[in-house]
């Protein structure tokens, strides 16, 4: 098939940005249904508290007041599930009420719900209800939790270890381990980060009485799964009494996938009340209410041979999970520990992984899910060891990373690598970085009174497996397209990069293609977006769907066009006889008697055969004014593989957006608790964010080897620049202080103060 202009590998703008950028947008706090009332969730100001609310009657006398909920209200209401448990682990799953129940365990947990006219009558009505907190002691925090006589989160829990599972062969690590030559150790911190997407959480609940039928609007990262949740676990219904539906969103990064207490409370109430019901988180309430990510204490070790090879590692992970197990939390850090190796072929393996409870708002997943836990640890390690052997870095990672010829690779944490050349994405890392000109640079630094580092981090991660997709495409009536997927935009563009699949076959210009997705009735099927799947796997099946859209559509032409089906050609929009000007428009075809609705439209399927494997290398360089203990990253670099791209404009929005996370959370994100579990960060006044002076110009490119598990050859993009820019950055960042004053560990965040206080320490400013 020809190059289609509109089609796959183009650089197309994205169609769904004028649309926002002219204030078009509907997010769900745009909609306003008629008769509407608010919704406002009372919270608890105590980590740990047993609580009793003794009077009600003075809220729901309250002006504008229309209903008010406790816990006592919601008995016949299911609980919240944790779907995210990992084969062959044993764990207890505490109850995760709608409304807490006696006890509240993390500040910002949900005791109360107040629905009225106006959403400031719904907030001073809260004020007005008489609870009474009996303060108990809390852990705050992993390691508070673990300590001995630690408060208990969960009575059913003992020392507040939620799991304790392992992975590998012990004896085999332990073997190797006693004949290294040299055995490195290091423990890092994975700091705990706020989601702080653009749009906050809301939610819309209505019912149709008549129907017997519950609406829920929300943005979500896929509406079947919540409605699935919602309806048959929650609300005790069958799955067709619920309609979930998802406008605009602005940002999910995970957090935007899972069941939250307001979702069940607004249709409950709606159906109470008998009027729609709209809830609408502010930034405060986002950071006590909404789940965070990563929290991880790991300690890993590695054993190498006199050569600098890797023999055997182990890692000993502790992952927190918060008050309440959010629904995939106890899969996060085991699927971490399953890509604890990385590129690297390492002799043998074992991974012991814990999920600790505190009294915390809950951890789930965040932007890669464990696999930027598992790089970053993996990279620190790396540089350790070279530092160690007294290797280059990136000498060491090419002595030791798997090799093309090795694939497929089975990893020793039942991971299997079809396609790769890891040395070859390093090797135009470093020549794009110009590293061997790094010596230079950092001559003229130190000449103006500055660190200068340099840090690597090398990659893989997994992506797009399990679940798969169906959908459609169809001709409408008046000749454009409706395409139907079940996955769901997060400010992706996922309607130019489907679109692109259709018009690569159809030859159709994208405004042509229209996308319905985020409806649980017009959409019949579908899991969401996730662990970088949607293109992957969207993208896999709307293109079986065309491929047999197009047959269909030539078997109608050549009925129109009294010709053979071989001698037809799809151009310009509209199907012709070859070498002729003969030819009939997508709309003739919708209008002709034998276009049934069946020919104008396919439906297909795409269930991945097992997971893809995107990996690369990052190399940062930074500068760090010793006086401050400020850092500027002054050089940002990097080689991904994705196995094909569909658009390079928004791959590398994917991948700039990645990396901007990654830098907030190595120098300046932090979640702090203090001793009695109240948040310190708890709005944008003490919890930093990176800002666009804070980032540099990247310079990024593919290196692509084409997926052998998917069949256009592509691999999950959307994680990939958070995995890789951690890691890169505070090896950079340790890199300086090493040079300058033989600092070898720091953990995120690598704020100014943090700095400051390891130079000072390692005398520094004596």
């Amino acid at each position: 098939m020809k190059v289609m202009k509109f089609g796959i590998g183009q650089p197309m703008r994205r169609v769904e940005d004028l649309r926002f950028i002219t204030g078009k947008g509907q997010y769900t706090d745009d909609i306003q249904p008629k008769r509407a009332t608010f919704a406002y969730v009372l919270r608890s100001p105590h980590a740990h508290a047993r609580f009793k609310i003794s009077d009600t009657a003075a809220a729901r006398a309250a002006p504008g007041v229309l209903l008010v909920l406790t816990a006592s209200d919601l008995a016949h209401l299911g609980t919240i599930p944790c779907n995210g448990v990992p084969d062959d682990v044993d764990m207890v799953l505490p109850d995760y009420p709608v409304l807490a129940r006696d006890i509240v365990r993390h500040v910002g947990d949900a005791v109360a719900l107040v629905v009225a006219e106006t959403l400031a009558e719904a907030r001073e009505a809260a004020e007005l209800l008489e609870v009474t907190y009996s303060s108990l002691p809390a852990a705050s925090g992993i390691t508070a939790a673990m300590a001995v006589g630690a408060p208990q989160v969960w009575p059913d829990v003992p020392g507040n270890v939620g799991y304790d599972t392992s992975m590998g062969d012990a004896v085999k690590t332990e073997a190797a381990f006693a004949k290294a030559a040299k055995v490195v150790s290091i423990d890092v911190v994975n700091n705990r980060v706020v989601a702080n997407y653009m749009e906050t959480r809301a939610a819309i609940g209505e019912y149709d009485a008549k129907r017997d039928v519950f609406t829920l609007t929300t943005g979500s990262q896929g509406v079947h799964g919540i409605r699935k949740t919602v309806a048959q676990t929650i609300l005790k219904i069958d799955t067709l009494k619920l309609h979930v539906k998802t406008p605009d969103v602005g940002g999910g990064f995970g957090t935007k996938g899972f069941v939250y207490r307001e979702y069940p409370l607004v249709l409950e109430a709606a159906k109470r009340i008998g009027r729609p019901v709209k809830w609408v988180a502010d930034r405060s309430e986002h950071f006590v209410s909404d789940a965070q990510g990563r929290d991880n204490i790991t300690t890993a070790h590695m054993a190498l041979d006199a050569r600098g090879r890797f023999l055997a590692m182990k890692v000993d992970i502790l992952g927190g999970v918060g008050a309440y197990l959010s629904a995939f939390a106890p899969y996060v850090p085991w699927l971490g520990m399953s890509m604890a190796t990385g590129c690297y072929d390492i002799g043998s393996f074992f991974g012991r992984t814990r999920i600790v409870y505190s009294h915390t708002v809950p951890v789930d997943a965040y932007r890669g899910a464990g696999r930027p836990e598992a790089a970053y640890v993996l990279e620190r390690l790396v540089d350790a060891c070279a530092r160690e052997m007294k290797m280059p870095p990136e000498k060491i990672r090419a002595l030791n990373f798997v090799t093309p010829k090795q694939m497929p690779y089975e990893t020793l944490t039942n991971r299997t690598y079809d396609v790769g050349d890891f040395a070859g994405a390093l090797k135009a890392a470093l020549a794009k970085a110009d590293y061997a000109g790094f010596s230079k640079r950092a001559k003229l630094a130190s000449k103006a009174g500055k660190l200068r580092g340099i840090g690597i981090a090398s990659y893989i991660e997994c992506t797009a497996w399990g679940d798969g997709e169906e959908g459609s495409v169809e001709l409408r009536p008046d000749g454009t397209f409706l395409m139907r997927v079940g996955t769901q935009s997060n400010g992706q563009g996922h309607e130019t990069a489907y679109a692109q699949v259709v018009a690569h076959y159809l030859d159709v210009p994208l405004e042509r293609i229209a996308l319905i997705q985020g409806d649980s009735v017009q959409v019949p099927t579908g899991n969401g977006t996730g662990g970088s799947r949607s293109i992957p796997v969207g993208a896999a099946m709307l293109t079986r769907a065309s491929v047999i859209l197009v047959k269909q559509l030539k078997d109608l032409a050549s009925d129109i066009l009294e010709t053979a089906v071989t001698d037809l050609e799809i151009e310009d929009g509209a199907i012709r006889v070859a070498g002729t000007d003969r030819q009939v428009t997508y709309g003739q075809i919708a209008a002709s008697p034998k276009a049934s609705k069946a020919k104008l439209k396919a439906t297909a399927e795409f269930v991945p055969p097992e997971a893809t494997y995107p990996n690369g290398t990052h190399i940062c360089e930074v500068e760090i004014d010793p006086q401050t203990g400020e850092t500027s990253v002054v050089g940002y670099h990097l080689v991904d593989d994705f196995g094909m791209t569909l658009n390079p404009l928004l791959l590398a929005g994917q991948v700039h957006g990645g990396i901007g996370q990654g830098i907030g959370q190595a120098l300046m994100e932090n979640t702090v608790f203090d001793g009695e579990g109240q948040l310190i960060s708890a709005s944008l006044m003490d919890y930093a964010l990176p800002r666009a002076d804070h980032l540099p110009s990247y310079d990024f490119e593919t290196r692509n080897v084409p997926s052998t598990t998917n069949p256009m050859g592509l691999k999950g993009a959307g994680e990939a620049g958070s995995i890789g820019s951690s890691p890169a950055v505070m090896n950079a960042v340790i890199d300086a202080l090493y040079r300058g004053y033989g600092i070898t560990t720091l953990d995120m965040p690598a704020t100014p103060h943090k700095i400051f206080e390891a130079i000072r320490d390692a005398g520094g400013y004596r």
